[in-house]
């Protein structure tokens, strides 16, 4: 999201007025409200959510989110510790599954960049303190959602040395942006300041 939105807040299905480009899709609001922006501190889920924003590039966040359960279940619930040991075979199996984004540099990505996380665990003691490192506390840019930052480009220059893959500044961005290391709620949105208070968890590691 790299633009001035006419209306930065609009009432979505249910009259709750919400962050614009989530409104018209209940599954979309539902994330936008219980899960955007909230720290995410347990390695699995940054792991998972790190894949995801991979599978997003070319495509809608709403795409992914509505595959997410299909996903999780083609790629072990995101167990980078099981991934990190598949085969051939195993990504084979994968991209005839029905019901999930089938790009093959992706699901390829998704077991090389668990063997990744493993050696930043190694290096770092965890994917969270590795990634508490990139807390952007600048505050909130008036007017626009940016792309990309220089902190993304940090976050991603630093992980393609590390041997990741499809993880862009934009990615990069988006991501920190989900786990709460920035905080783009509309000052205004009603989840603004409970994010705000709650990603402080991320200067606690």
């Amino acid at each position: 999201m790299d633009h001035q939105p006419p209306h930065p807040l609009l009432p979505g299905t249910d009259g709750a007025l919400r962050c614009w480009w989530c409104v018209g899709d209940p599954l979309y609001e539902a994330y936008h409200d219980r899960e955007w922006g909230e720290p995410l501190l347990e390695d699995r889920r940054l792991f998972e959510k790190l894949c995801l924003e991979g599978f997003q590039a070319g495509l809608s966040w709403l795409v992914v989110l509505r595959k997410r359960p299909a996903l999780r279940a083609a790629f072990a619930d995101f167990d980078f510790g099981t991934l990190a040991g598949w085969t051939e075979r195993d990504l084979r199996s994968v991209l005839n599954r029905e019901g999930i984004i089938r790009n093959p540099r992706k699901v390829r990505a998704v077991v090389e960049n668990a063997r990744c996380a493993l050696r930043l665990i190694e290096r770092h003691g965890s994917l969270a303190r590795f990634f508490a490192g990139y807390f952007d506390d600048s505050g909130w840019r008036e007017g626009r959602l940016a792309a990309e930052t220089a902190t993304a480009r940090r976050l991603a220059r630093d992980l393609k040395r590390s041997g990741w893959t499809f993880v862009g500044p934009r990615t990069a961005y988006a991501f920190m942006q989900s786990v709460g290391l920035v905080n783009d709620h509309w000052p205004q949105c009603p989840r603004f300041a409970p994010v705000e208070r709650a990603r402080r968890a991320w200067t606690r590691l």
